[in-house]
């Protein structure tokens, strides 16, 4: 058999990104370790941890081999990177959040918390929130798992099975190098990877108007698209098009190299302007550092107000 055959091979030649991501990170840490604390490289480890969170993302929308076995390393290897399973990422994300769209049944929609609220104590709040709220949905999975599909629960327990030796590794080794360059950054990232549901999506509509039946009781969005907010920066280029949140709600399965298209040309004129920010750190900045002291920077809700009271009819005897 031909060699180049047996190789693994990317589903999508721009995956050659999330690769060189992939690799960098672990590399820096190494570096670190080995050297010594440089603010300029752990700045850019920081930044990595944002990246590996969006390859987590896009490896669970869309295997990034052609082939189980390349698929399955990549899952343990971005588990020992992302600093959590790979595998909780299908019941939190897409069997609650990509099925209910930020709606009244997603678990982790930002209006459960305190309000419909978009400001900076919000989004530092979130993720904590969130895993609150998600955490029982997840081991409900799993106690699912074990009772149905026994082969892929022992699957989801070694990637927690690896997660946990690592962290207890670095810290055995060294434990103030094993929270400042492993422990720390990953939760880092994974704080960044729960608080970018609050970015894109508080003050966004979530409740269910516009959305009908559709034959097979699928739901079906009609007229605007306004559950996601999108960002249209460099943020796209430098994380995976992760900005682009609405083309990539509506095509879940396409790669995130396609959302650039489908954003400008068939979702973009279907959200109110309102959500469609020219980048993401202008964005903060305005609304979490100037709108916390001026209310002409704050956004405004698109939810809808709730409905008023049936007026009662006095009874008259």
């Amino acid at each position: 058999m031909n060699v180049r055959h047996r190789l693994p091979r990317l589903r999508h030649w721009r995956d050659w990104q999330s690769l060189v991501y992939l690799a960098a990170y672990p590399a820096l840490v190494v570096w670190l370790w080995t050297h010594g604390f440089s603010f300029v490289l752990y700045g850019v480890l920081l930044f990595l941890t944002l990246g590996i969170g969006v390859i987590h993302h896009n490896h669970t929308h869309q295997r990034m081999w052609h082939g189980r076995w390349a698929n399955r390393l990549t899952d343990f290897w971005i588990t020992l990177l992302q600093g959590h399973p790979t595998c909780v990422f299908y019941p939190a994300h897409v069997g609650n959040h990509h099925r209910y769209k930020h709606g009244p049944e997603d678990v982790a929609r930002t209006y459960r918390f305190g309000g419909d609220t978009n400001h900076l104590l919000g989004y530092l709040l979130h993720p904590l929130q969130a895993v609150i709220a998600l955490y029982p949905h997840i081991l409900g999975w799993l106690s699912s798992l074990r009772r149905h599909w026994p082969g892929v629960w022992r699957y989801c327990m070694a990637q927690y099975a690896v997660w946990l030796t690592l962290w207890s590794a670095v810290l055995i080794a060294d434990p103030v190098k094993g929270l400042l360059y492993v422990i720390i950054p990953q939760l880092h990232g994974l704080h960044w990877l729960l608080a970018t549901n609050y970015l894109q999506h508080a003050h966004a509509d979530g409740s269910a108007h516009g959305r009908v039946s559709g034959p097979h009781g699928e739901k079906i969005q009609q007229g605007p698209l306004n559950y996601a907010r999108n960002f249209e920066g460099l943020v796209n280029p430098l994380l995976f098009n992760i900005g682009l949140h609405t083309a990539h709600h509506e095509h879940s399965r396409a790669h995130w190299a396609e959302l650039t298209h489908l954003h400008r040309d068939r979702y973009r004129h279907r959200v109110d302007p309102a959500l469609n920010e020219s980048g993401l750190v202008p964005y903060m900045t305005r609304v979490f550092v100037l709108g916390t002291v001026m209310a002409r920077f704050r956004s405004r809700s698109l939810m809808p107000p709730p409905p008023a009271p049936a007026a009662v009819r006095p009874i008259v005897f």
